[in-house]
């Protein structure tokens, strides 16, 4: 019965990925509606096509990224991808961080990394909204506020209204935010709509925000757009930034801190 059940659900996201070619996005609903499942199988279909074919899921359902060839890693793929640049952007940012400081992070293997760093630390208040950053920190001395949301698995971030709401009473100090891209003319971008949205509302309620990373998501442009340049106090990568981009940055005042090999950190 299992196998009969499994060949069944394989062949009706098939069906769906047909629809998500020719429509371009499909809504949950209309998954419902289409193949005659519950809203809980509809989600589940959706979020297991997002971790193995080109498809981004949205609030409403998903849409179709064929035309992005690069598609979203789920944490685990991430963490082993530019480990070591990862390892001195979080020793770089660790070393703006002190005692007193109210730190947001959101999700991301570099932010992971930071708060393996930040968990000897004393004096600190951390606001994330990516549960294996504040489990890394469980344990510490550090002060950890946790927002709500439904979590996303490729990422582990909690994202939605729930944490949105929350978020919106919070002052937060410096903000560490890592992307999927940086361009100049995309400014700081991601893969996720949940993501890009939790991401804005820890921006509007932090004094500095810092973006975070390596050489290889310069010049990249992700579908969902975080935050013009023009938002960000600073760039934290592990590689001179090409000139346009550099000239933007120092155009808009924006620090540019890059990470050293000598920075790099006993994770």
């Amino acid at each position: 019965m299992a196998d009969v059940q499994s060949s069944k659900g394989q062949r009706r996201r098939e069906q769906i990925m047909n629809v998500l070619k020719r429509q371009g996005r499909v809504s949950i609903q209309e998954v419902v509606e289409r193949f005659g499942i519950s809203e809980a199988t509809a989600r589940r279909d959706l979020e297991l096509m997002e971790k193995s074919e080109p498809v981004i899921r949205t609030i409403g359902g998903a849409m179709y990224d064929g035309m992005n060839a690069v598609r979203e890693l789920p944490f685990a793929e991430k963490e082993g991808l530019s480990f070591l640049e990862k390892e001195r952007i979080a020793a770089a940012a660790a070393g703006l961080i002190f005692e007193g400081d109210v730190v947001g992070l959101s999700g991301g293997t570099t932010n992971y990394y930071l708060a393996k760093l930040l968990k000897t630390r004393r004096g600190i208040t951390v606001v994330t909204n990516t549960v294996n950053v504040a489990m890394e920190l469980a344990g510490s001395d550090i002060n950890v506020v946790v927002t709500g949301g439904m979590m996303r698995h490729n990422s582990f971030e909690l994202c939605g209204p729930l944490g949105e709401g929350m978020i919106s009473q919070l002052h937060i100090g410096k903000m560490f935010l890592g992307v999927d891209g940086v361009s100049s003319t995309g400014g700081i971008t991601t893969y996720s709509e949940q993501e890009a949205q939790i991401a804005k509302a820890m921006i509007r309620r932090s004094q500095a925000t810092y973006a975070m990373f390596d050489h290889t998501k310069i010049g990249r442009t992700s579908l969902f757009s975080i935050a013009p340049l023009t938002e960000l106090q600073a760039f934290i990568t592990d590689r001179p930034l090409p000139q346009q981009l550099a000239s933007i940055a120092n155009a808009h005042g924006i620090q540019t801190v890059i990470a050293s090999e000598e920075q790099e950190a006993s994770i």
